[in-house]
């Protein structure tokens, strides 16, 4: 047997690396960056409302998709109609985009503290040989901003892939993920973990051939920031929670957890179905 073939059935028994998203799993308890800048974006570009709930919609997928599926929801929909005589054109879209750019670049360094826990996790990754990836929805622009504020505050994964840095496109396929493996040198898709607060991140992970873990009250689902998460009594935790879970059962997610300070159970449960042969 190879060198590299020893090294590779060896690998195989355990987790090799685990694939973080960004705003709301790794940094920015409740994902705010990006939901409250689409809503300004729209106001600052059309004088048009959208709400907090149906900015929330599409979370997970590109910026420029994400400002196309929340137009096309009924209620955005039926108002812009009301409002303008006519359906939201590309030109339209293509306009909120460049308004939403540079609000995003300006603030998202302002939404870049880790969530609570996230560092000691990937840390104890790192120290057991995982290697640690990440991907998002953010375009390259954004990306080159929050990177270094991250790293500040203790944040660097050995790998970043941006929505735009591929022209094949973003979630929910898998060619973000897939650019990590190719870029860490992971030897196999099935002994990674995709860590993400959103269905669309959840679906990438599944496209790709991963074991998928969503988070529940850390992201956009739940859409708590960190302060209602530390106040909030059990009742208030479980509602939030089952509403997430409401919303990521039907993609079915091989692990549900509360957030990050989670995840090292998951990643032995893993590692121990992996050494039994199972595949994700």
């Amino acid at each position: 047997m190879s060198n590299f073939a020893q090294d590779q059935s060896v690998k195989l028994n355990h987790v090799q690396s685990v694939i973080f998203d960004w705003a709301g799993t790794i940094v920015d308890f409740g994902s705010f960056a990006p939901t409250t800048i689409f809503i300004a974006a729209f106001k600052a570009q059309y004088d048009f409302d959208i709400s907090l709930a149906e900015a929330r919609v599409p979370m997970g997928l590109g910026k420029w998709d994400h400002i196309k599926a929340v137009s096309e929801l009924p209620a955005v929909a039926a108002r812009w109609q009301a409002q303008f005589g006519t359906v939201i054109s590309k030109t339209d879209i293509d306009a909120i985009y460049q308004t939403f750019m540079p609000l995003q670049i300006a603030k998202v360094g302002e939404h870049a503290d880790p969530i609570p826990h996230a560092l000691d996790v990937v840390n104890g990754l790192k120290q057991q040989g995982v290697k640690i990836g990440s991907c998002s929805g953010y375009p390259r622009v954004v990306m080159d901003k929050l990177i270094p504020v991250a790293a500040e505050k203790g944040y660097v994964p050995d790998c970043v892939v941006a929505t735009d840095d591929l022209p094949a496109g973003g979630r929910p396929a898998p060619y973000m993920v897939l650019k990590n493996v190719i870029d860490m040198a992971v030897t196999d898709v099935g002994a990674c973990i995709k860590v993400d607060d959103s269905v669309p991140g959840i679906e990438e992970g599944h496209n790709a051939g991963m074991w998928t873990v969503g988070l529940l009250l850390s992201g956009n689902e739940a859409g708590l920031t960190l302060a209602e998460y530390l106040a909030a009594d059990e009742a208030t935790l479980h509602q939030a929670r089952e509403k997430a879970r409401d919303r990521f059962t039907p993609f079915n997610a091989h692990y549900l957890i509360d957030t990050i300070a989670d995840l090292p159970q998951v990643v032995a449960d893993i590692d121990a179905r992996l050494a039994a042969g199972e595949r994700p």
